[in-house]
C-alpha cells in the first residue's frame, strides 16, 4: 500500500517531509526556516511548537500529497475528495480518473485477498483495508464530481 495509515499529526508531517522534492533542506527553504528550526517546528523537539496548517499546507502543494486533510477527515469518519478545477477537466482526464479509481478498487481487493490467506482478518489488517477503501471511495467520488463538472459546464456554454 502507497498511502500508510497515519495515526498522529507528526507522522503526517513526517510523511510530508518525505515526499517533498528535495527533502527537508529544501522543504525548510520553503518556509523560510533555517534546517535546525525547521527540524524543530516539523518534529516538535525542544517544546517547539508544531508547523501551521498553513506552513503544511504550502509544502503539500508542491509535494502533491493531501496527507494532512486526508489525516483530518478520518478523524471525524470522514474522507477527503479533492475537487477538481473545471478548466482542467476533458475526456482525457476523466479516463485518469477513472483508471485511478479502479486501482485503487483492485488495491482493496488485494489487501483483503491478502488478509485472507491465513483465513481471519486482524486488527492490522482490517486497518489497512478500511484506509485504502477510503481512499478508493474518495478516488471514485471525486471522479463523479469531475464527471458532472465536465458536463455541467459544456451545458452551461453552449445556452
Amino acid at each position: 500500500m502507497k498511502n500508510p495509515v497515519l495515526k498522529t499529526r507528526r507522522q503526517v508531517v513526517s510523511a510530508i517531509i518525505c515526499a517533498y522534492p528535495g527533502g527537508r533542506e529544501c522543504a525548510a527553504a520553503r518556509i523560510g526556516l533555517a534546517l535546525k528550526k525547521f527540524d524543530n517546528h516539523a518534529y516538535e523537539n525542544n517544546s517547539s511548537r508544531p508547523l501551521t496548517d498553513a506552513q503544511i499546507y504550502q509544502l503539500e502543494l508542491e509535494a502533491k500529497t493531501t496527507y494532512l486533510p486526508e489525516y483530518i477527515a478520518a478523524m471525524y469518519g470522514g474522507m477527503f475528495v479533492p475537487v477538481a478545477e473545471p478548466e482542467s477537466l476533458d475526456n482525457v482526464e476523466m479516463y485518469a480518473r477513472c483508471v485511478l479509481s479502479a486501482a485503487k478498487k483492485g488495491s482493496v481487493d488485494q489487501i483483503i485477498a491478502k488478509a485472507l490467506e491465513d483465513g481471519s482478518i486482524n486488527e492490522a489488517e482490517a486497518e489497512a483495508i478500511l484506509h485504502a477503501d477510503s481512499l478508493h471511495l474518495a478516488a471514485r467520488h471525486a471522479e463523479v464530481l469531475a464527471l458532472i463538472q465536465l458536463h455541467a459546464s459544456k451545458s452551461e456554454k453552449s445556452k
